[in-house]
C-alpha cells in the first residue's frame, strides 16, 4: 500500500515541537550491510555498489551522493568469537561526495608494527546532507 506523509510540526506529548528539519538532518543518508571477500551487499540504502579493492579494504559507492566530502561515517566490524579485537578505519584523505574507502584490520597490538587485514562482516553508515 503506497502513501505519503507531509507535517510541517512533529509533536510529542511530553517534550513539544519537534523541529522536521531536525528528523531529516539527523537520519542516515545511506548504509550497507556486507560480508568482506565479495562486493555483494547483504543489505543496503542508497548504496550502489562495492569495490573489493583487496583483503579487509573496500570502497563504498553511494546512489546518491553527499552535499560535499564532509560527512560523517560510522561503522561496525563482526568478531567470529569473544575476544576478538579488529579495528574498522575510513581513509582520510578521502574527500569524494559519492564513496568512502573503508579498511578492517586486526587491532594493532604493542610492538607490532601492522595489523592484518580482515574480511569480517561490516557495516557502514552515512551521515550528512545530499546533494
Amino acid at each position: 500500500m503506497a502513501g505519503s506523509l507531509q507535517a510541517d510540526t512533529l509533536t510529542h506529548s511530553t517534550a513539544g515541537s519537534i523541529a522536521t528539519n531536525f528528523v531529516v538532518e539527523g537520519s542516515a543518508k545511506a548504509w550497507a550491510d556486507y560480508q568482506g571477500s565479495g562486493t555483494t551487499f547483504s543489505d543496503s540504502f542508497n548504496c550502489a555498489s562495492a569495490v573489493d579493492n583487496t583483503t579487509g579494504d573496500y570502497t563504498i559507492n553511494l546512489t546518491n551522493s553527499m552535499g560535499s566530502g564532509n560527512f560523517s561515517l560510522t561503522g561496525t566490524l563482526s568478531a567470529s568469537q569473544v575476544g576478538d579485537e579488529y579495528t574498522l578505519t575510513f581513509l582520510s584523505t578521502d574527500t569524494s561526495a559519492n564513496s568512502r574507502r573503508v579498511f578492517s584490520s586486526t587491532n594493532y597490538e604493542p610492538g607490532s608494527a601492522n595489523g592484518s587485514p580482515r574480511d569480517n562482516i561490516t557495516n557502514v553508515v552515512f551521515h550528512g546532507d545530499l546533494a
